[in-house]
């Protein structure tokens, strides 16, 4: 289901280029509503259409191909030039969590079961050279994404479709394609399915699904040119999206969606640029940058302390949540962390105000003691089996840890990771380090290259016992959350492993396969919620902190909308002045 290993590696790269130096990643201090909130700059003013808005990002637009693009959502710039059979909806906060219809009439029509979801096209869709769109094209576009030269996108449909297993993409079936995608007509498309997925509309999100026309496809080298069925197509794409540039789309008819604003008339993505580069450039605003943007870059707490003074600056600050947890990962097969009397001392004793301090400060960083972020979306159900407070509780530990026959303290090492991303870094694990030696417990600390941490922690045969550990979803809801990391199904012994405490519980895996068949979202959401509370009393893990997004605009910029799926400006609303 979520198994395969680049998911997280993927996802780690999507999040870390999200985050950026010295800032952390996906969650911050709320408005006072308590939801995402955008910069003043776009809730005032009328947008207008016209001018360009230029993007300064550190990360370049790599791949831009549907087939090899791993996004939620349809991604932000991607989904200007790939529209999908779904995504998400374009508003602040918890409202942008939700998943909408496209290309496609409705978000899908799942049969009894949840095992075949079919969907409709909406009339007058067109490509930028005015040809038609047809469900053809999205079936052939979803089986090229399983072309090994293609790779790199979301796996899922090779394990959901049926035969996904073993299909190797339209260059190798002599014209055969996937039978599990089922075409009867131009407007009408199935997708057959091995077990039920009542969430499959979050997956027809993702580009694998955007159309493409057979005849124009030309392999590898169709990033340079896609075909858009989108508001904007692709007129520069230099060094692999180190430099994108992108114009209107004629035959773009926003009749048909209900999602995209597209105001500017020219996009210009400018990459490769160093953090504090682009955040002071935004700062500054002047001549073209005055009409910019980030899309990958967040403002650290330096720079937070310095915009903090100007009211001006503060103004086109935006904030914003992103489902994300990170936490303290605990390997049961290691002593001593088998006695589950020790994972909760360390739980009880863990410092959490000293933990966001590390991790930014609480602009930054959110305190967290569920597995799942504070969202509806996601099943939420709040819970604190081991109540620290704010600075832990060292007395509770040790009266534990005495429990546990450790009356006279214990010597651990935490694994982390040297690369400065105030989430699985050095500062972290210093704080947690200082927390516990307030129990009894001294604690070495064992840092790696980043590479090296991560091929450590998802190795099952030498998974770390204790170690730092961070994970992000890929759609709002508890399933890409929890499945991951706790159904014993999917614990990897020849690749990468995301089920640290490699659990395999009969009772978790069953509930996990129920709440699948739930084509009820909301009522999904209330069994991954309390899923959640169930796995926490084991003590597994010990959550730490939601991240948060702080980006700041150009002062020209309007249309500011962070959604709870992203938790970062939404590019398809902005317009420039």
């Amino acid at each position: 289901m979520f198994r395969h290993s680049h998911i997280s590696r993927r996802l780690a790269a999507v999040t870390v280029s999200l985050v950026l130096a010295g800032g952390a990643a996906a969650c911050g201090p709320k408005g006072s509503d308590g939801e995402a909130s955008g910069a003043a700059s776009g809730a005032s003013g009328q947008p207008r259409d016209g001018g360009t808005l230029t993007v300064l990002n550190n990360e370049p637009q790599n791949d831009f191909d549907p087939a090899r693009l791993y996004t939620s959502g349809g991604g932000n710039i991607p989904s200007l030039v790939f529209r999908t059979l779904t995504t998400r909806n374009r508003e602040d906060g918890a409202a942008g969590a939700k998943v909408v219809p496209d290309l496609a009439t409705d978000t899908g029509k799942p049969n009894a079961d949840a095992t075949e979801w079919t969907y409709t096209l909406k009339d007058g869709l067109k490509y930028e050279d005015g040809a038609p769109i047809t469900t053809a094209d999205i079936k052939y576009g979803i089986e090229r994404s399983f072309a090994a030269e293609l790779s790199g996108g979301a796996p899922y449909l090779r394990d959901w479709l049926v035969g996904g297993d073993t299909y190797q993409g339209p260059y190798k079936d002599g014209g055969k394609g996937l039978d599990s995608i089922v075409v009867p007509d131009a407007k009408t498309i199935t997708f057959k399915l091995r077990k039920p997925e009542g969430e499959f509309p979050f997956v027809a999100t993702q580009t694998q699904f955007a159309p493409v026309p057979k005849a124009k496809d030309t392999g590898v080298k169709y990033e340079e040119h896609p075909v858009s069925s989108g508001p904007y197509k692709v007129v520069k794409n230099e060094n692999d999206g180190e430099h994108l540039t992108l114009e209107r789309n004629q035959n773009w008819d926003p009749k048909t969606d209900e999602e995209r604003k597209a105001h500017p008339d020219r996009i210009d993505v400018r990459s490769g640029l160093d953090a504090a580069v682009i955040n002071q450039r935004l700062s500054t605003s002047s001549g073209a940058d005055a009409a910019a943007i980030t899309t990958d870059t967040n403002l650290g707490p330096a720079e937070l302390a310095q915009i903090g003074a100007d009211k001006n600056l503060a103004a086109r600050v935006g904030t914003g949540h992103f489902g994300y947890i990170n936490y303290l990962a605990f390997n049961p097969k290691v002593a001593p962390f088998d006695n589950p009397k020790v994972r909760q001392a360390i739980s009880y004793a863990v410092n959490r105000t000293s933990v966001i301090n590390a991790a930014g400060g609480s602009a930054l960083a959110e305190p967290a003691t569920t597995f799942l972020p504070e969202r509806e979306a996601f099943g939420y159900a709040a819970y604190d089996h081991f109540p620290a407070g704010k600075t832990g509780d060292p007395a509770k530990a040790k009266q534990l840890l005495a429990e546990a026959g450790f009356k006279d303290g214990l010597t651990i090492t935490l694994t982390h990771s040297t690369a400065q991303n105030r989430q699985t870094s050095p500062e972290v694990a210093t704080a947690v380090q200082q927390a516990l030696a307030a129990a009894g417990i001294t604690v070495k600390l064992e840092g790696l290259e980043n590479n090296a941490f991560n091929e450590k922690r998802w190795d099952v045969k030498n998974t770390p016992g204790f170690f730092l550990s961070r994970w992000g979803a890929d759609w709002p809801s508890g399933a890409p959350f929890l499945a991951p990391i706790f159904d014993g199904r999917q614990i990897v012994t020849n690749g990468s492993n995301y089920n640290h405490a490699q659990l395999n519980d009969p009772a978790v895996n069953a509930e996990i396969d129920e709440i699948a068949k739930l084509t009820d979202l909301g009522a999904a959401g209330k069994r991954w919620g309390a899923l959640d509370r169930k796995i926490g009393e084991q003590a597994l893990d010990v959550p730490l902190f939601h991240p948060v997004y702080k980006r700041l605009v150009g002062k020209d910029v309007k249309g500011v909308v962070i959604s709870d799926w992203t938790g970062v400006l939404d590019i398809s609303q902005v317009s420039v002045k």
